[in-house]
């Protein structure tokens, strides 16, 4: 007879605004082991909600029994936090932006490979079960050659004081685009304007350009009059449609067949209604937390793990730079 794998155990550092639905979700997979979160009456709160103990970081790195740690802390401390864990022999799991500058992210990578530990980063669209779904389609070339992509990721709110639009909002859609198009930006370019907050951009868009003249797009803002999150595919034999904001889920992720009639007179649009794709409701958060912990027991490689979202620290860094010298970045 086969043991079975001993149970993962996590302890939660930070459990604010996005920390408690990472412990819920911990702690409905019955792998909370504790909460760790400076705002006392927040640890309290949380660990009480979740049946937990409240655990200092000491503690929480000193426990043998306590295998990996969920970050969920301002990105300014998620080296420092990560290596410190590394150093004790645990695996992390980071929210997203895995860090602020290139340094910081190659340093929790290598951290993670000489400790032998799983680095994973919370690009949580990437475990949404339709945009899998239209990966799938992509890559098994169901609408032929990838022609150009763009997201938008646009809302009334929350306005945020310690990162622009673009840290804040679009790793979850540069991680899909990269996913998509399976290859590094030939060159990326981008712009803001910072309405609210003095160097701050509250919206800001960014361009990517990618081999045999493939394209991609980005817009993020949180000055929009409605929420609006959508992710719009276009190949040569078809055009897909991921829309998270729809509130109907036969709405979330549609196919179009429309194609183009070359006539003598010239080119004209043929439409088709939308096809609308299944694809299974589990909760994107719940799918990210289990593959994290699947990844810790099994030592397999996280779909989002630290080589991934160094790519896209990468790419956030190169649209700064872009929008500060007004040049695209190669």
């Amino acid at each position: 007879m086969t043991t079975p794998a001993p149970a993962i155990r996590i302890a939660q550092i930070g459990a604010g605004y996005w920390g408690k639905n990472l412990a819920r979700n911990f702690a409905e997979l019955g792998a909370l082991a504790g909460i760790v979160d400076g705002h006392p009456a927040t640890a309290a709160r949380e660990a009480e909600k979740n049946g937990v103990p409240v655990l200092s970081l000491d503690q929480a790195l000193a426990d043998p029994a306590i295998a990996g740690v969920s970050i969920a802390a301002p990105a300014e401390h998620h080296a420092s936090l990560a290596l410190t864990a590394f150093s004790a022999g645990k695996h992390v799991f980071v929210e997203k932006p895995l860090a602020l500058t290139l340094e910081d992210s190659r340093a929790m990578c290598a951290a993670s490979e000489t400790a032998g530990r799983i680095l994973m980063v919370g690009h949580l669209l990437q475990y949404h079960p339709a945009f899998q779904t239209l990966l799938d389609f992509v890559q098994s070339g169901q609408i032929g050659t990838l022609r150009y992509a763009y997201s938008n990721r646009l809302s009334l709110g929350k306005l945020r004081t310690e990162e622009n639009a673009l840290w804040s909002f679009a790793p979850h859609d540069l991680s899909m685009l990269l996913a998509l198009f399976g290859e590094r930006p030939e060159t990326v370019s981008g712009g803001g304007s910072a309405w609210v907050t003095p160097g701050l951009e509250d919206e800001f868009r960014l361009d990517m350009t990618f081999s045999g003249g493939r394209r991609a797009h980005v817009f993020a803002s949180w000055l929009h009059p409605f929420k609006e999150h959508r992710l719009v595919v276009v190949g040569e034999t078809g055009m897909l449609v991921f829309e998270d904001s729809a509130t109907k889920p036969e709405d979330k992720l549609r196919l179009y067949r429309h194609t183009v009639d070359h006539k003598a007179s010239g080119p004209e649009a043929v439409k088709s209604d939308p096809v609308a794709l299944a694809f299974p409701a589990d909760e994107p958060l719940k799918r990210e937390c289990q593959h994290f912990l699947d990844c810790c027991a099994s030592g397999a490689t996280p779909r989002t793990d630290g080589t991934e979202a160094l790519r896209v620290v990468e790419t956030l860094l190169r649209a700064e730079a872009g929008a500060r010298s007004g040049v695209m970045v190669t």
